[in-house]
Parts: C-alpha cells; structure tokens; sequence
C-alpha cells in the first residue's frame, strides 16, 4: 500500500499491530455436593423407599410453614382448617390439611420386567415419549401410609416424589377431595459472594479487588463422533472460544468469556445392545467370549481430549457429564475420569479456594453446584428434565425446571422412573440454597426466564440446546445477567 506521499515503506500496513485483548479471570468456587463417597463407603444394598421418606422429613417443615401461613385462618361453611399429621388419621367429612410425598399411579410408566425381558432378549415395550394418559390416579403418602387424591388438583403439573400440603375433606369412598395445595417454595438464596466473603472473614484478610465480571459460555449436546462430519462445527466453536475467529471486534468479545461450561452428552451415544440375531452371526465369526476390543472406537474421546486440549491453555472448562458420555448412568453420575484425556488432562489440577487462573479443567458431577463470581450456579445434563416431562403434557422446559425449584427438589421423579443412588442419611438433590442461575443441558431449543420467590429471590432458569442440533451456545453475562444465545451458521455451498 502506497503511502499518500508516495512512500511505500510508510503507512498503514507497517504500523505497530493493535494490541490483543486479554482474557478475564473469573473467581471459580466449585460445591461437591454430589459427590459420592470412594470404595467400600459406597453401599447400594439400602432400599430406595427410604430415600421418600427421608425427603419428606426434610421438607416437611418448609411445606408445614406455608401451609400454616395460608390455611389457618381458612373457614368453609363454618368449619375451621385444622392439621392432621398422618395421613390415615384423616376423618371423613373434616375439613383438614396433611403433608406427604405425592405418588403418581400411571399405567404407562416402565416397570421391572421392561428391564428383565431387555436383560434376557425378550422383546421389550418401545420407549414412551409419555407416562401421562387420562386414567392415571393421584395418592398423597407419608410412614403411616397412601390416600387416594380427587379433585381439580389433579389437572395440575404433579409429579412423583413432590412434597405437598393438600387442604380438603375425606368423601364417603375413602378419597380425599382436595381444594388447595401448597408447596415449600424458594429457599433461602445466598447474597453474591456471600459464601467467598464467610471464607476470608476468619482469616482477617482484605477482600480482593474485584473488577467488572466477564461472561460464562454454557454448551451441551457435542455428541463427538470422531468423524469429519463434526470438525467444521467444533472447528467454529473452537475459534470463537479461542478469539481466532473474525476481527478485534469478535475477538474483544470473545475476551470477554472467563470460563465454558459444557454440560452433558459431550460423546456420542454408545451402541445399542444387539438383538439375538445379530449377536449370534457376530459371535459365529469370532473365537471365543467375552469383551471384543475391536469393537471399541477411541476417535470420539480423541477428539473430545483433543477440543479442550485446544481451548484450556486460553480458557477453563467445567464438564459435567450426560447420558451418552462414560460415566456412572444413576443420579448424580460422578466425574469423567481424567484418564479419558490424556493431553488435556495436564490441566485438571483442583481448582484452589477463590481460583483466579484462567487455567484448569475441572471434571464435576451431574448435577452440578459452585460459585462464579460471586453468583450461585445450579446445572444438570438435562435428564432430571427430561424424565420429568414424561409425566406431564403441554408444558415447556422451563416449567419444569420452575416447578423443581419451587419443590426443592431438582431430581422430583427419581427413584422411581429415573435412577439414583439410594442415599440414607441425607438427600443433596433437595434445593438447600437457591440458586443465582440454574440451566438444563441437552434441551430442544434456547429459551431463558426469569422468575422470583417470596423474599425477594430471583432466579435466571435457562434451557441450553443440544450444540449438534442448533450449533449454538449460551452467554451468560455476569455483570448484567443478560442471556443470549450465539449460532453458528454452516452455509453450504451452491452447485451450479
């Protein structure tokens, strides 16, 4: 480019570079919450009927509150409301309230055998897209045992293993007709950095100096193949993650991420098991039994170590694990094993307390807590959302997730359709502190809300979309809390 005095060797095009912009470090305080115990602590010989009890213990004194503050002054036809606290102590024609564990009876709902005939080749039912039909029943049930519920109270959203006070009167059949029901609500939620400022303040240290917060990437649904289909994609996510994409703009932009989470089904879905036919042609032209090492295709974790081999040295990544992805398959599934990546895993030192490097990749469970900046994060995979969509008609996502948090409850159906650990002593899918963001991997489509509890609690819900599905990820900024969601468009190519 010639210079406007004619000089060549002077212009634009020898001008010092404009200098890049630098990535934000983003204060990371991860939760264990989910973690289960190690070895021989780990017992799966409990019966999963206690797992309902002892969640109705522990939210039956939230759900008392509630009902109390709106039914003890309630009066119809000259009766007054009273509390009952077990459920076969209810009387037929008293006006009452009792508090139990809600049981759903669908006919449509997979049972034991489904499982058995699949164990032993027997051609098993299809999977249902839906449990909910017009004959289902609703029963309400605590330690003493289970009454039969009628009323309007059936056309709401109820699922199995939700916690409720039921107001209402026992008819002469036994049932009881409900009029009004009332739930735990929100919990408490924790002021910002409330749990990092408890941290310092008995040490007597000074607070850091705490400059305007960057922005967390949330991804899910990769599905990594390993084949030359994903590479354009995953190669225009990488760029844009990593600045390399478009000019200062987009990349001062990207500067702005301080870390990606990327939640569940990272690797594609492992092969269905294979009908009788084809194992017996299969096993006829191999010698022997047992684990064919053939079969097995490294190229999906490959990629994957690969991927975030490339985006950890400039960005840190959270993982949570999916339905499809090499982890335990019940509630909550435990943490990749590191050895699954071998190039990346040099980064997956645990983050220390109050992280301010802008390194680290820390493989977490499903579901997942912890703190960025200071705002309290709640995720899954999707699954716990998934399940519970099944038992109702019409209704989207981020109901669901509304309804779950409302419950205190973030995985309401498990055990019963969904699988989980049998826990004992305490149940840490009950919602102790309400989250600041709460998102569900693996959804259809982006949607994002916001919704308030009855202190003053406010909670951003967001559905993140399968990324092989709409090529896309969530921005979450943490100064203003505003949600978008960034496409990547595939344009192919015009044959003429």
């Amino acid at each position: 480019m010639v210079s406007e005095n004619g000089n060549m060797l002077r212009g634009a095009p020898f001008e010092d570079a404009a200098s890049l912009p630098s990535r934000a470090a983003s204060a990371y305080n991860p939760l264990h919450t989910f973690d289960l115990a190690r070895g021989a602590e780990k017992l799966y010989s409990q019966q999963y009927a206690d797992m309902y009890f002892l969640r109705l213990k522990q939210l039956q004194k939230a759900v008392k509150e509630k009902a109390k503050e709106a039914w003890t002054d309630f009066v119809l036809g000259e009766e007054r409301a009273k509390m009952v606290d077990k459920v076969l102590d209810v009387r037929q024609g008293e006006l009452c309230w009792i508090v139990g564990t809600v049981f759903m009876e669908m006919g449509l709902k997979p049972n034991i055998l489904d499982d058995i005939s699949k164990e032993h080749w027997i051609a098993a039912p299809p999977p249902r897209k839906t449990y909910a039909s017009h004959e289902d029943e609703m029963m309400l049930e605590d330690e003493s045992g289970r009454l039969r519920i009628t009323g309007e109270v059936l056309n709401e959203h109820y699922v199995t293993g939700c916690v409720l006070a039921a107001l209402g009167t026992e008819q002469a059949d036994g049932t009881f007709q409900v009029i009004a029901t009332q739930y735990a609500d929100l919990p408490r939620q924790p002021q910002r950095w409330e749990r990092d400022d408890s941290e310092l303040a008995p040490t007597k240290k000074s607070k850091p100096k705490r400059e305007k917060a960057g922005k967390v990437a949330i991804v899910s649904g990769l599905e990594i193949t390993g084949k030359v289909d994903d590479e354009l994609a995953l190669d225009l996510l990488l760029e844009y993650l990593t600045g390399e994409a478009s000019g200062a703009p987009d990349q001062s932009k990207a500067a702005q991420i301080s870390r990606l989470i990327i939640a569940g089904d990272s690797l594609s879905q492992s092969s269905p098991i294979l009908s009788r036919e084809d194992f017996a042609i299969k096993k006829s032209g191999k010698k022997g039994y047992g684990y064919d090492a053939t079969s097995y295709n490294a190229s999906p974790s490959e990629r994957l170590d690969m991927l975030l081999s490339e985006i950890l040295p400039t960005l840190p990544i959270t993982l949570l694990p999916g339905a499809s992805d090499p982890a335990s398959v019940a509630i909550p599934q435990q943490s990749i094993h590191p050895a699954l990546f071998p190039q990346s895993r040099q980064y997956a030192n645990p983050p220390a307390k109050s992280n301010e490097s802008r390194e680290g990749l820390d493989s977490v469970t499903n579901p997942w807590e912890g703190d960025i900046e200071g705002w309290r994060f709640l995720g899954t995979g999707g699954q716990t959302v998934e399940d519970l969509l099944k038992y109702v008609d019409d209704v989207e996502p981020l109901e669901v997730m509304e309804m779950m948090l409302r419950w205190r409850h973030i995985a309401p159906t498990a055990p019963d359709t969904l699988w989980c650990y049998p826990y004992q002593d305490h149940d840490p899918l009950i919602v102790k502190d309400c989250p600041h963001i709460y998102f569900a991997g693996n959804q259809a489509k982006f949607d994002h809300r916001t919704i308030r509890g009855p202190t003053g609690q406010q909670v951003h819900l967001i559905a993140v979309p399968k990324f092989t599905k709409t090529k896309s990820i969530v921005l979450v900024d943490l100064e203003t809390m505003a949600v978008e969601q960034v496409e990547f468009a595939i344009i192919q190519p015009t044959v003429e």
